[in-house]
């Protein structure tokens, strides 16, 4: 498709969503389907032909080519719950000429006994999405791994109760489901607002045992949202809503979500890297569950998220190019960033109201990671163009 019918395409995409955000805001509307525009893109050279498996980075090297690096079913599974949302043509666009229920068909084929759980649910999800009928395997094998009460990461733990929820209207998931809530409530703190890294703080380095991402956040935020809508579990809601709060309340001045937390206190230990992805598509796709579920409104908390897509004090470097349909993936400290939260996440494991800040501003961030990944555009295409229903 060229990139004159990708424009129309994209000029044509409409949401609920994309209206409650920019309403008569001409330059966050702009910037949205700029976003969009590079989504509906950048995914098609982010696939490999050979077998059509999705890479795991696209990055730019020394010499300003881009490169597909490694192979990920876990982002190809992205791909397809963002393009489900999609129209025919624009499927058959992202996916080199075939939908993305087809896309769909080849991951279920690839998934065994041995799958990651994280992306044996993602694929379930994906499934769902795309009415594929292979949905009866994925959830077989899902029922079978989430039986195991080992510990997970919390993350996997959300991916689980989204893909739960999404077969409860064909499939009566109604135990296994709730052992997936349960899962997940055990990790969050009701005094901090704010979810664990970890299900069980057992499987967690003792140094950074109180410290949780981003991720760790949004993603348990929309599941439980999702399950409310499906079962109508009141407790959901009110944890999910507790947390969206949380984080709204630390969001950064120039509206950056941050990424480090603290699940004693609920508060900041490290702000950076600001991931773009996180902007752009995870809080927003996270929040209008909650708020589509019945939550409070956070419209304000995601328009001020994306409008540092295109206004960030960090760097004067341009954090979209359109030019290599890329989304550049974070803004980083510069010099030792990992040496920056590990000692943030060590000083405050034993002395949690210290403040590092003056350590911290020795690195201040500016540094840009080019490099962006599927499942970046793939949320993109969640987050904005889902909950049409």
């Amino acid at each position: 498709m060229g990139a004159v019918h990708h424009q129309a395409v994209v000029s044509e995409l409409s949401s609920l969503r994309i209206s409650r955000v920019c309403g008569s805001r001409l330059a966050r509307d702009r910037l949205l389907r700029r976003l969009l525009g590079v989504a509906v893109r950048g995914l098609p050279l982010m696939r490999y032909d050979k077998h059509g498996q999705f890479g795991f980075s696209r990055r730019v090297g020394g010499d300003f080519r881009c490169s597909l690096v490694g192979v990920s079913d876990r982002y190809g599974a992205i791909a397809v719950i963002g393009a489900s949302h999609a129209t025919p043509d624009l499927q058959r666009s992202i996916f080199g000429g075939e939908s993305a229920q087809e896309v769909c068909g080849q991951l279920i084929e690839r998934q065994t006994a041995d799958t990651d759980l994280g992306d044996a649910a993602l694929v379930t999800w994906a499934a769902v999405n795309c009415g594929h009928p292979g949905v009866t395997r994925m959830v077989e094998l899902l029922r079978v791994r989430n039986a195991d009460s080992c510990p997970t990461q919390t993350v996997t733990a959300a991916w689980i109760l989204i893909a739960l929820s999404a077969v409860q209207s064909t499939i009566d998931l109604r135990i296994e489901a709730r052992r997936a809530r349960d899962r997940l409530n055990a990790c969050f703190s009701l005094r901090a607002g704010v979810f664990a890294h970890y299900t069980a703080d057992s499987i967690s380095a003792w140094w950074r045992s109180h410290v949780a991402c981003f991720a760790d956040q949004v993603y348990p935020i929309q599941a439980l949202a999702r399950y409310h809508r499906v079962f109508g579990d009141k407790e959901a809601l009110a944890v999910a809503a507790r947390c969206a709060t949380r984080i709204c309340q630390l969001q950064g001045s120039a509206g950056q979500w941050w990424w480090h937390y603290d699940t004693r206190t609920g508060s900041v230990i490290e702000e950076y890297p600001v991931y773009t992805v996180h902007q752009d598509a995870m809080a927003p796709m996270a929040l209008f569950d909650l708020m589509e579920a019945g939550g409070p409104d956070f419209t304000t908390s995601i328009a001020r998220g994306l409008d540092w897509m295109g206004e960030h004090p960090e760097t004067r470097q341009e954090l979209i190019d359109d030019h290599h349909d890329l989304i550049w993936r974070s803004v980083r400290r510069k010099g030792l960033p990992r040496m920056v939260r590990r000692l943030r996440a060590g000083v405050s494991r034993w002395l949690p109201r210290v403040r590092t800040d003056r350590l911290a501003a020795c690195w201040p961030p500016g540094a840009v990671d080019y490099e962006d990944r599927p499942y970046h555009l793939g949320w993109i295409l969640e987050a904005w163009l889902g909950g049409r229903e």
